[in-house]
C-alpha cells in the first residue's frame, strides 16, 4: 500500500471573456463537448450538478479495456472566477487516486487566463501523477479548441 502526493498547475490563455470560460465548466451540454476522453474510447454521459454541494460523474475506457470513472463534489463556486472541487478516480472499481482541484479565472486583455491546479493522493500506483497533468493539459487544449469553434461561429 503506498500513497504518491503531488501538485501541479496548468495554465491556458483562451480568447474569451471569464464569464464564457466559467459557462464552458458549469453548462452540462458545453462541457460534455469538452471534457470527454480520447475519440476511440467508449464513453457514458456526463452527468454533471454544477451547485456547491453538487456532483458531477463520468466514466470511459478503451474498448474492452477498464473502465476510468471520475465521481466529485463541488466544494466553492464563485461566479466567472473560482470552482473548487474534490473528486476520485477509480478503474474499474478500484479507487486510484482523490484530488482537490481549483480553477481559476483572471481577465488578461481580451480573453482569460485559466490556472488549474491540483492536489492529489495518487494510490498504490494504479495512476502517476504525471498522466493526470497530461490529461488535463489534453482537457484543457480541448475546452480551447471549443472555444475557438464557438468565436468561429459566432
Amino acid at each position: 500500500m503506498s500513497v504518491t502526493h503531488t501538485t501541479f498547475v496548468v495554465e491556458r490563455v483562451y480568447p474569451a471573456t471569464p464569464e464564457r470560460v466559467f459557462s464552458a465548466w458549469a453548462d452540462p451540454e458545453f462541457k460534455a463537448r469538452w471534457f470527454a476522453g480520447p475519440e476511440d474510447w467508449d464513453s457514458s454521459p456526463l452527468s454533471l450538478d454544477f451547485r456547491v454541494g453538487g456532483e458531477e460523474s463520468s466514466s470511459g475506457g478503451p474498448k474492452g479495456g477498464p473502465v476510468h470513472t471520475m465521481r466529485g463534489r463541488y466544494q466553492d463556486i464563485v461566479t466567472n472566477e473560482r470552482i473548487v472541487s474534490s473528486y476520485e478516480m477509480y478503474m474499474d472499481e478500484q479507487r486510484i487516486s482523490v484530488s482537490l482541484a481549483t480553477v481559476e479565472l483572471t481577465p488578461k486583455g481580451d480573453g482569460t487566463l485559466l490556472t488549474y491546479t491540483e492536489q492529489g493522493a495518487f494510490l498504490d500506483g494504479l495512476d502517476q501523477p504525471k498522466y493526470r497533468e497530461e490529461g488535463m493539459a489534453d482537457l484543457l487544449d480541448a475546452l480551447g479548441a471549443e472555444l475557438s469553434r464557438e468565436n468561429a461561429t459566432a
